[in-house]
């Protein structure tokens, strides 16, 4: 494919691209109104990189030509935040800038921009999306610059519905597994069928998209939700069954949270937990029936914290042993009778909890 140049004005950012917010690109946005929804990602950072470095040719755009805002437009659909910054440094040089940041960045352009700089912009053009979409997938799918979940799914999404793509073909195309290519799809699904369900907060979810993929490779949210996690698109459509609705208003409350309240699950690391919660009848009742459920009682109900109770009493054992080969040393300093006391009293503690310990101990003594 042949390298060619064009200003900066003939080039457009992309209002479809995946990074900008499902929300946001739903309908065509301007050019103004994308360049400012772009402006917290480090733009400047390119910007002052272009004045010391220049804009080589290994960095060219790459874009579609497709009608947009009336006519054929050169669309760029790989490097919008190269281009991004390309039009904010041209701006600020210009003396349109309104951020400080923005002023300072184009004093030090002075000397270093020619005056042809904005005028040959590297790019390549492709036939269509089509051809370019195994690049993105490849680039920020499953590659060095990754998108946030939220917009890998969209991404998927694209590929199945626009391409009309199976999973096995998208997994093919972006170098990802099948299963991942499957779950971001039906977690993209949750997400719009929440969006269409009455008492939800979608903003809240929307924000934490990851903790929604993430829950669904438990077995207790699939269970809970009736959804199906090797559902094929058609079935995917839709991931929870009509008469598990009320039930998903209830997992988005808990999850989420909504106008009134933050949710229980706290974070990412409390996610099995919440699964094995949601397989639990007793925690489950607890949760549905409780006006202010709280996260650790509905583990206790669901014996969930068994586990951690465990390891920690085989943690505290073997690092009594290990201080056991040392003890006889310094069974005399006072700070190792005082700690030793507080082992005893907690001895005494155990023994209480489980009355048949004292037998035992008993005999040892």
């Amino acid at each position: 494919m042949e390298i060619k140049n064009k200003s900066v004005d003939e080039l457009f950012l992309d209002p479809k691209n995946p990074r900008l917010g499902r929300n946001f690109i739903s309908t065509v946005k301007g050019q103004d109104e994308i360049l400012a929804q772009m402006n917290d990602w480090t733009l400047d950072e390119l910007a002052i990189s272009f004045i010391e470095s220049g804009f080589w040719a290994q960095e060219a755009l790459i874009a579609v030509e497709e009608e947009l805002y009336g006519s054929k437009r050169l669309i760029i659909v790989e490097g919008n935040r190269r281009l991004a910054a390309l039009k904010k440094l041209q701006d600020a040089i210009a003396g349109n800038a309104e951020e400080k940041k923005w002023r300072d960045i184009a004093r030090l352009a002075e000397g270093k921009i020619g005056d042809d700089f904005f005028e040959k912009i590297p790019y390549i053009k492709v036939e269509s999306r089509e051809k370019v979409s195994a690049f993105l997938g490849f680039r920020h799918v499953t590659g060095i610059k990754e998108w946030e979940p939220a917009e890998k799914a969209q991404f998927i999404a694209y590929l199945i519905e626009k391409e009309k793509l199976t999973y096995e073909q998208v997994m093919r195309k972006i170098g990802s597994k099948t299963t991942t290519v499957r779950s971001h799809y039906i977690a993209y699904k949750l997400l719009l069928q929440l969006e269409d369900t009455e008492d939800v907060a979608v903003e809240k979810i929307e924000e934490k998209f990851s903790l929604l993929y993430l829950s669904l490779r438990t077995a207790g949210v699939q269970k809970y939700l009736g959804i199906n996690i090797k559902a094929e698109p058609e079935e995917a459509a839709q991931p929870v069954p009509s008469d598990k609705e009320e039930n998903l208003v209830r997992y988005s409350k808990w999850m989420f949270g909504d106008a009134k309240t933050t949710g229980i699950l706290g974070d990412s690391r409390n996610i099995d937990k919440f699964g094995k919660i949601l397989l639990s009848e007793d925690a489950v009742t607890y949760l549905e029936e409780s006006l202010s459920p709280n996260f650790e009682m509905a583990l206790k109900k669901s014996g969930g914290d068994t586990e951690e109770t465990l390891s920690l009493l085989i943690q505290a054992g073997d690092n009594l042993e290990v201080a056991f080969s040392t003890l006889h040393i310094h069974a005399d300093k006072p700070e190792i009778q005082k700690i030793a006391n507080r082992l005893a009293l907690h001895l005494v503690q155990i023994t209480n909890i489980i009355p048949s310990l004292k037998a035992v101990v008993k005999e040892k003594i």
